[in-house]
């Protein structure tokens, strides 16, 4: 399958200075270039990972961007950041400013340099992709659609991201990484408990119970629990035809009605009328 082109699309500012938010630019890079700017950028600046990784430098601090999590820089912060690994690092990207965006967002307590995560179901998922394709060719000469926009995506970001701005916690993430990847690829085997998760990382399994609950607010297995979910719910939509106990199954649940109820707990709905509704 080819990869998707670079997409970027800069706005024109004249006509929007009375707006209380207005979009610079927004894009999606398919191969993120390594980017330096010592004396950061003018405005305020928006990154999140699409795929891939990638590492970030600004505050003395040093974070890796993953898949479901972004980086908003308060305008002037140097910064630096590029790929960690020699595979593609795909990221989206949005930059704004505006005659009340620093009143907007410190109302909102979003007035310092943060790092973000989110779950793979949350809307900040595919909202700047939308946000492109909507705006790719529309004739906005007054830049209200694009202002909404903006508003929009900050308070989506207010509302579903989760804010890791403590130092300690970011490490977490990092030293978390090995596993959290892991999970993602032996989710299917229902045999696998607390030893399991913690030996993957060669600690004990209170540290581990310690290192979720500090980052995510979860235990270790809840969080597993969650990503079965997760992928149940993919494979709902994506194969019709395969029955609710063959997902279950392929997921992790032994028992379907274990699983039925546990879909039901988290998304407010059973897997066969969530089928029904996407």
């Amino acid at each position: 399958m080819l990869a998707s082109p670079p997409r970027r699309i800069v706005f024109a500012r004249e006509g929007g200075e009375h707006l209380p938010i207005t979009l610079d630019s927004m894009g999606y890079n398919p191969d993120q270039e390594k980017v330096s700017r010592p004396d950061g950028y003018y405005v305020y600046h928006w990154l999140q990972t699409a795929s891939g990784e990638g590492i970030i430098h600004f505050e003395d601090k040093k974070l890796t961007l993953s898949e479901g999590s972004g980086i908003l820089l308060l305008p002037g912060t140097p910064h630096r950041y590029e790929a960690l690994s020699s595979q593609n690092w795909c990221t989206y990207y949005l930059t704004f400013g505006g005659s009340s965006s620093r009143h907007i967002l410190e109302s909102a307590g979003m007035h310092r340099n943060s790092f973000y995560r989110w779950e793979n179901e949350s809307p900040l998922t595919v909202m700047l992709q939308d946000m492109l394709d909507r705006h790719d060719a529309a004739a906005d000469m007054f830049s209200l659609g694009v202002s909404t926009d903006a508003y929009r995506f900050l308070l989506t970001l207010n509302k579903y991201g989760h804010l890791h701005n403590n130092t300690s916690i970011s490490r977490n993430v990092d030293k978390l990484q090995p596993l959290l990847k892991w999970m993602d690829s032996h989710y299917g085997d229902p045999s696998i408990g607390l030893y399991d998760l913690a030996s993957q990382l060669d600690v004990s399994g209170r540290h581990l119970n310690s290192l979720f609950l500090q980052t995510f607010g979860l235990s270790p297995y809840a969080y597993f629990v969650r990503l079965r979910i997760r992928k149940s719910k993919e494979l709902l939509v994506s194969k019709p035809a395969m029955t609710v106990k063959t997902i279950s199954q392929l997921v992790g649940f032994r028992d379907v009605s274990h699983f039925v109820a546990t879909f039901r707990k988290q998304s407010g709905t059973t897997p066969d009328q969530f089928r029904r509704l996407h």
